[in-house]
């Protein structure tokens, strides 16, 4: 199964080039007909992966894929599910 992964650890205090990349791997998992996207926001504070939560819960994002799941094992890390 092909699988898109985005590690935001670079860019983890650049909120605008965040949603970018969210928004990116999104729209080229649609693209490419990709049903599992990995992000990996860390560990660190838990803002981060907050601030993807929240991206990933807006309206016009939320249509898009299947359903989201918190790797219950890793705390740093989320799975995007798109049905095709």
């Amino acid at each position: 199964m092909a699988k898109l992964k985005l590690d935001l650890h670079e860019i983890y205090n650049r909120g605008a080039q965040i949603d970018a990349e969210l928004n990116r791997i999104v729209e080229e998992a649609l693209e490419k007909k990709i049903a599992l996207v990995e992000i990996i926001p860390g560990k660190g504070s838990g803002q981060l992966k907050k601030k993807v939560l929240r991206f990933l819960n807006q309206g016009h994002i939320k249509k898009l894929y299947h359903r989201v799941e918190k790797d219950d094992k890793n705390f740093g890390r989320i799975f995007i599910h798109f049905k095709f």
